[in-house]
């Protein structure tokens, strides 16, 4: 039998972004489990490597007179649509909890001179319950969770990719990893485990996720579990070198859009769709508010810019860019008054109704020109390349109100959980992470799940084991392609699985993909065991890839409609004039939004079902009850 390395905790958390430090934290705090962090990267990740021009965090209103409750808060999280009420609740009501934590840590959100967390509004948000620490925001609280996992001691094994949940038939036993310097396996003994891992980011080639952050969703259908709502992500607009949203001021200071083709031919297209420049400008501008792109605002609104911007890109094979050094249109100066009264209003608020897109932007946001700099990229001098890019899966792994899988023991926090639905208040999902976290480690910390004997973990693992040395000779005795066919299939699900959804090229992915599993030992080659992992990361990809794309295809089926940050064609639907027909879609008339679509894989098949969301829960809770149960249980059942 094959060597390998041998741990035993009572939890393991796979992930040191923002969720996985905090769960560990929460674990170790609770002083009732041994518990280590497993990390293919403790530097990687989504949480610790991205931003935005503002990157908010969203909570219960903690300043001013205008009322706020948990109960409006969750109301407004369940109203994104098919989102489990009891999630909702959970979000809400600990959210001043979690975020205070994060502020006696050392995030330095903003107070004003009497100590209120005062905030904005922000998408989706019908109060004013955001706040931010600046673009970094997500950075620093991973930085600050830690800082404060290195004083609890908490065992880190980094360069560890995870590869297997081992389980018996009371769910989770172990888990099985790659070690990614030598090469060799390491397997952990365990009860419980939470996924930590962020979003699937490694599907799309498209994307603004950092590079670094491919995530590990595969990793739960792989044992078994369900995903839900997987055809709900969100899109924009976003630089990919670096990869950066362009929200915010970088879209109200109207820079000029250009494409450049195969030749070097230069195309200031906007102006070949709209008849009028101002209202190009003022729909460039509202991209700064709607960043992401939103099928409700095709028709009439913003999101026609980014259409504009994927028919360049995808369908006419050229490169975007962003140009900040020239006025759009050949304009020497322009004419504010004659953008829309919200645009020139707030240009004219900012006091930048003069000079070039990068005059404004220094006048208003010189630290997002300071942002790009640190990256090395010059934008007062250098063209900006975008691209219409995923940034967010609102969907992810199925979990019940303590963030626990359909399996006992397994759990998972931060974006790999599918708790957000078709639309989310923006900054959510940092409050999502941090909830689900400490969600998972109270009812961890409570449970009374107990390590499988020595015996039968041994049987189990070096079945395991076996079945991942016959993959690795299998795939090192293939010459490496790892790379390339991972190049090749995040492109095709770009072009056919992103925010434009083409129905025929979905079912065509669909059934490319499931032959690319079936012949993966065949077919595959890492070329060397220090390229071992990339063989891994591909089968991952595909995987969730697997499950998108039929999730979507069912989608389009069973309801025909448009939804959220995607466009399902339909020859049926309406289409803007002037655009293609690639672009015509039917929206969703809310009819979707009661339900959950879930899938999961069973014998090299995805299997679909739909459910009624759970419902908020109902408000009767009456003190002297509650406060009984707590002291017999902390209501954690």
């Amino acid at each position: 039998m094959y060597d390998y390395s041998l741990y035993e905790y009572d939890s393991i958390v796979i992930g040191t972004g923002a969720a996985g430090y905090n769960a560990a934290c929460r674990l170790t705090q609770e002083g009732k489990k041994t518990v280590a962090v497993v990390t293919e990267g403790v530097n990687c990740g989504t949480s610790r490597n991205t931003g935005s021009d503002k990157q908010t965090y969203y909570k219960l209103g903690l300043s001013g007179d205008s009322p706020d409750s948990v109960r409006s808060m969750a109301s407004n999280l369940f109203a994104g649509g098919s989102v489990d009420g009891d999630n909702a609740l959970c979000e809400a009501a600990l959210s001043a909890r979690c975020f205070l934590n994060l502020c006696e840590l050392g995030v330095p959100f903003p107070v004003n001179r009497y100590g209120e967390y005062v905030g904005y509004k922000t998408d989706h948000d019908p109060f004013a319950r955001a706040t931010s620490a600046g673009p970094l925001t997500s950075k620093f609280m991973t930085e600050a969770l830690q800082k404060k996992a290195a004083e609890l001691n908490i065992k880190i094994f980094d360069r560890l990719l995870a590869v297997e949940i081992l389980k018996n038939e009371n769910g989770v036993c172990g888990l099985l990893c790659l070690n990614l310097n030598n090469g060799e396996y390491v397997i952990f003994r365990c009860t419980d485990i939470i996924i930590a891992t962020g979003g699937p980011a490694g599907i799309y080639e498209d994307s603004v996720f950092p590079e670094c952050h491919t995530g590990s969703t595969g990793l739960a259908l792989d044992a078994g579990v369900s995903l839900q709502n997987m055809t709900e992500w969100q899109y924009g607009l976003a630089s990919i070198a670096p990869r950066w949203n362009v929200s915010g001021t970088y879209m109200q200071v109207i820079p000029r859009f250009v494409s450049i083709d195969e030749n070097g031919n230069e195309y200031e297209f906007l102006s070949e769709y709209f008849d009028d420049i101002y209202e190009a400008m003022s729909a460039v501008f509202l991209k700064g508010y709607q960043w992401p792109f939103d099928s409700r605002k095709v028709m009439t609104g913003s999101s026609v810019i980014d259409l504009l911007v994927y028919r360049e890109c995808v369908m006419k094979k050229r490169r975007v860019y962003l140009d900040y050094t020239k006025n759009p249109f050949g304009l020497d100066e322009i004419e504010f008054t004659k953008l829309s009264e919200e645009a020139y209003e707030y240009i004219r608020k900012a006091e930048s109704c003069f000079g070039k897109p990068i005059e404004r932007l220094a006048k208003m946001n010189q630290p997002a020109i300071d942002l790009y700099a640190s990256k090395g990229l010059d934008i007062t001098k250098d063209y900006l390349e975008i691209a219409l890019c995923a940034q967010h899966n609102n969907g992810g792994i199925a979990v019940d109100l303590w963030w626990q899988t359909e399996m006992k023991g397994l759990f998972a926090a931060g974006e790999c959980a599918g708790t957000h639905g078709v639309t989310r208040p923006g900054g959510s999902a940092l409050n999502a992470g941090q909830v689900g976290s400490l969600r998972a480690a109270q009812y961890i910390s409570a449970s009374d799940r107990t390590i499988v004997s020595e015996s039968d973990f041994t049987a189990i693992s070096e079945k395991a084991l076996e079945k991942h040395i016959q993959f690795r000779k299998a795939v090192l005795t293939n010459d490496g392609n790892a790379d390339e066919l991972l190049k090749k299939a995040r492109r095709r699900m770009s072009d056919c699985g992103a925010a434009i959804r083409d129905r025929k090229a979905i079912c065509e992915a669909v059934s490319e993909i499931k032959a690319e599993l079936e012949n993966f030992e065949s077919n595959v080659g890492a070329g060397s065991e220090a390229e071992l992992y990339k063989a891994y990361k591909l089968k991952d990809t595909l995987t969730v890839q697997y499950a998108a794309l039929s999730a979507m295809n069912d989608f389009a089926n069973v309801t025909g409609v448009t939804r959220g940050s995607s466009l399902y064609t339909d020859e049926k639907g309406g289409l803007r004039e002037g655009l293609n027909e690639l672009f015509r879609f039917t929206e969703d008339d809310g009819n979707t939004v009661g339900r959950v679509q879930q899938v999961k894989i069973e014998n090299g098949e995805c299997v679909i079902t739909w459910r009624n969301v759970r419902p908020l829960p109902s408000d009767d809770d009456f003190f002297e009850n509650v406060w009984r149960v707590y002291r017999e249980n902390k209501n954690i059942y």
